[in-house]
């Protein structure tokens, strides 16, 4: 049986290494995991040829949108995100659009200590930041305030937030730092995008960081609030996190969780 992850640029994914981890350490002999490099125009024409082999796709950016278009059914979260970050083939051979990165989400922030109904302010307004308003809808907060550098990215999350049933509050990324003293700060933007805030911010007394990115670690950002004693959790916390549930969904098996999470720390090492 084969999986893979989908995606542009895909040379750097770690997931090979925690899915193989996973199957050699579940005893699933015979399956494989690779990576593909497929951007979202591909997408459809690659899925459509795969044989019956393929067990599911694991799909990353730029391709969450059309893997949910090219489902022939899709879990409730994908369709409220709008996104799909895997992809499961039925026995009929159908295909299954999920969005594990939520799951995940809430996996590392309730590991880290976030309590329900707490404050939450998402940095960015792209694909990651849809699966944070869904995260956020799960942990019980009602209002989640979006720092964007553009407004217009923002009103594109309106209908996500509709859908998961929370509050959304623009802000201004001229503002970012009065919005950081929250119980949670989701940073979603690209490599350097949030240093400059690092310099000014202020969190609040309990706040959790979860920033996505995982290289160069910590970043600016993660830095500061490791400096002031607040609990940060990375985006390798969550790729390891989605990818456990990407694994039960494309084998039918428990995950082996500590097997998977070791062979992603020896790798980063």
């Amino acid at each position: 049986m084969r999986a893979a992850v989908l995606g542009r640029p895909i040379a750097h994914s770690l997931s090979p290494v925690i899915h193989n981890a996973g199957y050699a350490a579940a005893g699933l002999a015979g399956w494989s995991y690779s990576r593909i490099e497929c951007g979202a125009a591909e997408l459809p024409a690659l899925v459509a040829g795969l044989g019956p082999e393929w067990a599911g796709l694991s799909v990353t950016m730029p391709g969450k949108e059309a893997a949910l278009a090219v489902a022939d059914q899709a879990s409730p979260v994908a369709a409220a995100v709008g996104a799909a970050n895997t992809l499961v083939r039925r026995p009929d051979g159908s295909w299954y659009a999920d969005n594990t990165d939520v799951a995940g989400m809430v996996t590392v922030l309730t590991s880290a200590g976030v309590a329900s109904g707490g404050t939450v302010t998402v940095l960015g307004a792209g694909g990651t930041a849809r699966a944070a308003l869904a995260a956020a809808a799960r942990l019980g907060a009602t209002t989640v305030t979006v720092v964007a550098r553009r407004p217009a990215a923002v009103e594109e999350l309106r209908p996500v937030a509709v859908a998961v049933g929370v509050e959304l509050v623009a802000a201004a990324w001229a503002d970012a730092g009065r919005h950081v003293g929250v119980d949670v700060v989701v940073s979603t933007v690209p490599k350097g995008v949030a240093d400059p805030l690092a310099a000014d911010v202020h969190w609040g007394p309990s706040t959790v960081l979860f920033d996505a990115l995982y290289d160069p670690w910590p970043t600016p950002l993660a830095a500061s609030a490791l400096a002031a004693g607040r609990r940060v959790v990375s985006g390798l916390d969550l790729l390891l996190a989605q990818a456990v549930g990407q694994f039960t969904q494309f084998t039918g098996v428990p995950a082996p969780v500590d097997a998977m999470r070791a062979a992603l720390v020896a790798a980063r090492h």
